[in-house]
């Protein structure tokens, strides 16, 4: 099976995890349970320190925060196995998003 990132975006907010609704963190606990149920592999999964902590390098110049500026923020992702992308596209359905959305995107290698 083939590998993908599933990027999740979300607005951020000022209390950070704790301002997560209890259900959505009961939620992205049921993830892995999901994506055995389907088929698929949950390989890893990460939730990102807020942006304020992030560093971007361009080039040899080092600046404060994400990359590109945007009303949502990369806020965690997971790594899973898939048949194809249909069913990477499934699995990210999964994701619980309170004020974002989800990329997915093959992985290389």
């Amino acid at each position: 099976m083939a590998q993908y990132a599933i990027l999740i975006f979300e607005r951020e907010t000022p209390g950070g995890i704790a301002d997560i609704p209890p259900e959505v963190l009961e939620a992205h606990g049921r993830v892995e349970g999901r994506v055995a149920e389907s088929g698929g592999k949950l390989v890893a999964g990460y939730a990102t320190q807020p942006s304020a902590e992030a560093r971007s390098l361009r080039g040899e110049k080092v600046t404060d925060g994400p990359f590109v500026e945007a009303k949502e923020a990369l806020a965690g992702f997971f790594v899973v196995e898939a048949r194809d992308l249909d069913h990477a596209l499934e699995i990210a359905s999964f994701v619980p998003i309170m004020d974002g959305g989800v990329e997915v995107r093959p992985l290389m290698g």
